[in-house]
Formats: C-alpha cells, sequence, structure tokens
C-alpha cells in the first residue's frame, strides 16, 4: 500500500483537471437522473445492470432510480436545494427522449414498467463527444431536439433500465422505436428496432436497453455468456469500497493501452483522473450536501500511472500554509513534477464556461474571466516549459505549492500562488530569470523593492487588471517561497500570513464535512466568489450567466483525500448546499 514516504507520483492537480472531475460528476447525476421522480411502490428484479454490461466497457455509470425512505428523502431535498424547483429531476427524462419522441412524463410513460436500478456504458471513449449534449439539454434547459447521445456518429454504448414489467417496457421502447422510424431486426434470436440513425431498442433479459446497435449488441452477448463487468475484480473490489448509501455511481477500468496521443472527452477525464487504474466515483446526497467520493485502485509499483485521485499529504500541508481568511485556497503536491500538465489544464479551463454555457464570445472591454486566466497562465507557461533549461532553472526547485484568494472586492483582493523552494539559491536567481522571459513575451518588467523579500519584480501583463508581483523570500517556519502575486500586498499575505488556514474556522469546517479523517486540500467559499465576481460584471458574461443560479445554490466546496486500505485511496468532495424554500 502506497505511503507519504513513496516516491512522488506524477499529479495531474490543475485547474483543468477540477473542473473535468465536475464535469464527470454531472454524469454521475445524470445516471440518476430518475432518482427524485421514482417512487418505491413498484419494483424490479433488483439486478444490477453491470451484470448485464460487458466486461470491456470503457465507462459505466449506474445508480438507484427507485430510491426509498432516506435515500429518496436525500434525493428529492439536494435536487431542490440546487435548482430551487419543486420537481427538480423533470427535465432530465430528457435522457431517454429519442429522435422523433414527444416531450415524456414520467408517470405515464416511465413509472409504469421502471425498476430499482439503471446503468449507461460506453464501449469506447472515443466516440463519447456527443454525451455532454445530455447534460445541456437537462442542466441548462437547452433544447436539443433529435440530438440522441447513441447512434451512428455518435456515442457506442447504451442505457440499461431494470424493470418491473418487461411487456410495458417493451411497449414503450416499440412506441419510441415507431416515431424514430426504425425498422425490426434481431441478434442470436433477441429482437430489437434500429432507426436509419443507428439507435437501437430492446428488451434484453427483462432490462429495457437503448443505444447504439453495437451497444445494444455487446448487452445480447453478455447475455448469452460473455464476461460481465460486474464480475470484474476492480469493478467489485471498487463497488465493495464505496459508500452504502450512494445514489449513483461512475466507474472507469484502466486502459489496455497506453494512448498515443493526449486523448480528448471523456477518455482524458479518465486518464487526468485515474491515470492508469481503475477508479470509482460515488455520488452521495443529503438535505444539505452533496458529495463525490471518487476512489481509485492504486496497484502497482508507486510512481507510474498516477492521476488526479492519487492522495498526496503534501497536497493538505501546503493549503495549511496559506492565509487564514482565504475564501479560495488550493493544495498541490509536488508542482515540480506535474506544474506542465497544471499549465495545459488550466489553458482548458480558459474556454470551459463558454463551451458548456453555449454563450457567445465574452467582451474584450473590461475584465473578463477569459482574460484573467490567460494572464495568469503567461507566468505559468515559462515556469512549466518542458525543456532542459527550464526544468533546471525553475522545476528543479520546485515542492508543494498552494493557491490562495482572500479579500471580497477588488480593492481588497490578495491572490497568489505560492511555491515552496528547496533550494533558495536557485528560486532567487529564478525570479529574474522569469522577468526575462517575460519581457519577450511582451509584459512591461519593472524592479522592485519589496520589505521581506530577497529578489523582486513587479510585471504588467495582459488580461490582468493588476500588477503582477514576482518574488521570493524566506517565510514562516524558515522556509523559502516563491510568490505570484496578485498586488504587492498580497506577497506579504503568502510569505507571513497572520495567522494560516491550519488553525482556521474555514479548515476546522471543511474537515468536519469530508469526514473520514480526511485533511482538505481544496477550499472554496461560493457567496465570496460570487460576490466579487458579480462586483466586476463577471457574472453577466454569457458563458457564466446560465451557471450562477446553481452556483448560488452552493455554499462551499471541500476536497481531500486518503487511503482506505487494500490498494484502495479516495479522493473526497464535498459541496455545501443552501436550504431550499420550496
Amino acid at each position: 500500500m502506497p505511503s507519504a514516504t513513496a516516491a512522488p507520483r506524477r499529479r495531474h492537480t490543475g485547474a483543468r483537471a477540477f473542473t473535468k472531475l465536475a464535469c464527470l460528476a454531472l454524469t454521475t447525476a445524470l445516471c440518476g437522473v430518475l432518482a427524485g421522480c421514482g417512487s418505491s411502490g413498484t419494483t424490479g428484479t433488483s439486478a444490477d445492470p453491470a451484470s448485464v454490461v460487458p466486461s470491456s466497457a470503457a465507462l459505466y455509470a449506474g445508480a438507484t432510480v427507485r430510491p426509498s425512505g432516506a435515500q429518496k428523502t436525500a434525493a428529492l431535498a439536494a435536487g431542490k436545494a440546487l435548482t430551487h424547483e419543486a420537481d427538480p429531476y423533470l427535465r432530465l427524462l430528457g435522457a431517454l427522449q429519442t429522435p422523433g419522441s414527444a416531450q415524456l412524463s414520467f408517470s405515464r410513460d416511465i413509472a409504469p414498467w421502471l425498476g430499482l436500478h439503471a446503468g449507461i456504458f460506453l464501449t469506447s471513449l472515443g466516440s463519447s463527444n456527443a454525451l455532454p449534449s445530455l447534460l445541456e439539454q437537462g442542466l441548462l434547459g437547452r433544447a436539443s431536439a433529435g440530438a440522441f447521445a447513441f447512434g451512428t456518429g455518435g456515442a457506442q454504448g447504451a442505457i440499461v433500465l431494470d424493470t418491473s414489467d418487461s411487456t410495458k417496457a417493451r411497449s414503450f421502447l416499440d412506441a419510441q422505436a415507431a416515431k424514430a422510424g426504425a425498422h425490426a431486426t434481431s441478434y442470436r434470436g433477441v429482437r430489437y428496432e434500429l432507426s436509419a440513425g443507428g439507435v437501437a431498442f430492446g428488451v434484453v433479459d427483462r432490462f429495457a436497453v437503448i443505444g447504439s446497435e453495437s451497444g445494444l449488441r455487446s448487452v445480447i452477448e453478455t447475455t448469452h455468456g460473455g464476461s460481465s463487468l460486474a464480475r470484474t475484480s476492480g469493478y467489485s473490489r471498487l463497488l465493495a469500497a464505496a459508500p452504502s448509501d450512494a445514489l449513483a455511481h461512475v466507474y472507469s477500468g484502466p486502459p489496455s493501452a497506453a494512448p498515443a496521443s493526449a486523448p480528448e472527452g471523456l477518455a482524458g477525464i479518465v486518464q487526468v483522473l485515474a491515470g492508469a487504474h481503475a477508479s470509482n466515483i460515488s455520488l452521495v446526497a443529503s438535505a444539505s450536501s452533496l458529495t463525490l467520493d471518487a476512489d481509485t485502485l492504486a496497484s502497482g509499483p508507486p510512481g507510474t500511472g498516477q492521476g488526479l485521485l492519487a492522495v498526496d499529504p503534501e497536497a493538505a500541508q501546503a493549503l495549511d500554509e496559506l492565509p487564514a481568511e482565504s475564501w479560495l485556497a488550493i493544495g498541490l503536491g509536488h508542482v515540480g513534477t506535474s506544474l506542465d500538465q497544471d499549465v495545459q489544464d488550466l489553458q482548458g479551463l480558459a474556454s470551459l464556461p463558454s463551451t458548456l454555457g453555449g454563450g457567445g464570445p465574452e467582451s474584450t472591454a473590461g475584465i473578463s474571466l477569459g482574460g484573467l486566466l490567460q494572464g495568469l497562465l503567461t507566468p505559468l507557461r515559462v515556469l512549466g516549459a518542458s525543456s532542459a533549461q527550464a526544468r533546471h532553472d525553475f522545476a528543479s526547485w520546485m515542492g508543494s505549492a498552494g493557491i490562495f484568494a482572500s479579500g471580497a472586492s477588488l480593492l481588497e483582493l490578495k491572490a497568489a500562488v505560492v511555491i515552496t523552494s528547496k533550494n533558495p539559491a536557485l528560486s532567487r536567481a529564478a525570479v529574474t530569470t522569469l522577468a526575462g522571459e517575460l519581457l519577450k513575451a511582451g509584459a512591461s518588467i519593472t524592479h522592485v523593492t519589496i520589505p521581506g523579500t530577497e529578489a523582486a519584480i513587479a510585471a504588467r501583463v495582459s488580461g490582468l487588471p493588476v500588477v503582477l508581483d514576482i518574488a521570493d523570500g524566506p517565510a514562516a517556519g524558515g522556509q523559502t517561497k516563491f510568490v505570484l502575486a496578485l498586488g504587492e500586498a498580497s506577497v506579504p499575505a503568502a510569505l507571513n500570513p497572520a495567522s494560516t488556514l491550519a488553525g482556521a474556522a474555514a479548515h476546522a469546517a471543511a474537515a468536519a464535512n469530508l469526514g473520514e479523517g480526511i485533511q482538505p486540500s481544496l477550499i472554496v467559499d461560493f457567496p465570496t466568489l460570487l460576490g466579487l465576481f458579480e462586483g466586476v460584471g463577471l457574472l453577466e458574461a454569457p458563458s457564466i450567466s446560465k451557471f450562477v443560479p446553481y452556483l448560488r445554490a452552493a455554499t462551499t466546496l471541500a476536497g481531500g483525500g486518503h487511503e482506505l486500505g487494500g490498494e484502495v485511496e479516495r479522493f473526497r468532495l464535498t459541496l455545501g448546499l443552501q436550504p431550499s424554500s420550496g
């Protein structure tokens, strides 16, 4: 089992990794879209859809869609708090709306035959780009008539639903197939309907299946003796470790081979999160929070094939040293070996809001989120460059790092990236070296004197509304730290804060929310974040405005990880929710 003294693992702890975890969380929630709608009055076969999903499935999401008792109460409460709607899951019935179908009614179309469990699987991650349309339709209210995720040119795989009445389920599927213009066909003696667009409808061993033809056929193969996902070692071990009250979960197995190039879409999510290891992300709902438990089967030699979900005690320690008043705090471990990837991850974040929000480009006037991110990326690209010279000048002295922001307005804002130095002479020289590289990139540079530092410059970088101060100096505890700070006042706050998060109420609250003895490496206070964004007009940007109602429902986000034993590691994210007024 890995330990804190094991060889450092390659970390993927950049911003895009966190945003990809959020996107996969949405996929987890999508799998449980019917959870708040269903009642416990009708039961199904109680069979796990994973028992008919092929073991070769690249990604599988499963959910309890007819919860009862406390689980149902929690699902409804969390959904209402997040959406402020009396029936928070109604729109998400669109996940079952195939081409040609009218709007579905849960009570009329689904409830008469739906069983306890449901699943979605992909036979290939490379064809998964159509899946975000389901999230856009359900979570953002965007119309996408006829845009079903599976079929020719779309994702390859299927939705698999447990049934309480297979005859009624077949009638529903036949009606959907007729509206899609499908024709009857069969495979290995099992009848199904296939549309011209490659969408297949059928009942296989009492499971209702809607997906691509290859996906439906793989379910038939599994029921005829093929190896099922439920019987694989990785799936069964991680499901045994998962929380018993999970509403939904997403499982991904280890890749069969290393990709020839950096994968995109869900393939990229899986690689960033789990590296070369199997992982399972569980969704647990309560009246006041949503929790994601990302468990990874971390077998193999330390230092190989690790992703974001690997546990790193350095990250929690880095967060502990940040200013106590921080409303945003992120701890990162071993950035000397990961900063190049972190910069690529952050670059992906710059375009994420407009991609998901569907808005037009942000205005070039005033402050924009994209401009801020690109401005911050300018020095980070230099620090994270992969050349031999850059690794000597920068990466060689880097230890852990922290990112913080404090202050409720632009005038009060203090924010910085703080990197612990393992070689004070090299990190001090890096201030001048970085200044030279920024000058080549078009920034204006001024040498300044900042009390308490041994080297400092001020840089004006395109996109940043304030001067970026870059400094190196002694910090509390005798360490030397390298600081990229928004404004000169942020430098002493980064090097010698009056008090640190280690003893702050926010840290204690985050640890309590996470539970299991987990020490936080991520803390966000959403009301303060949104207040700052609102003050500078960022909430009105087309790329952000559609997300604002959901963000206003959130209170805090806490994240951190620990080892469960048996080669299983857990990274937990807990999102606090405002109480619902409904």
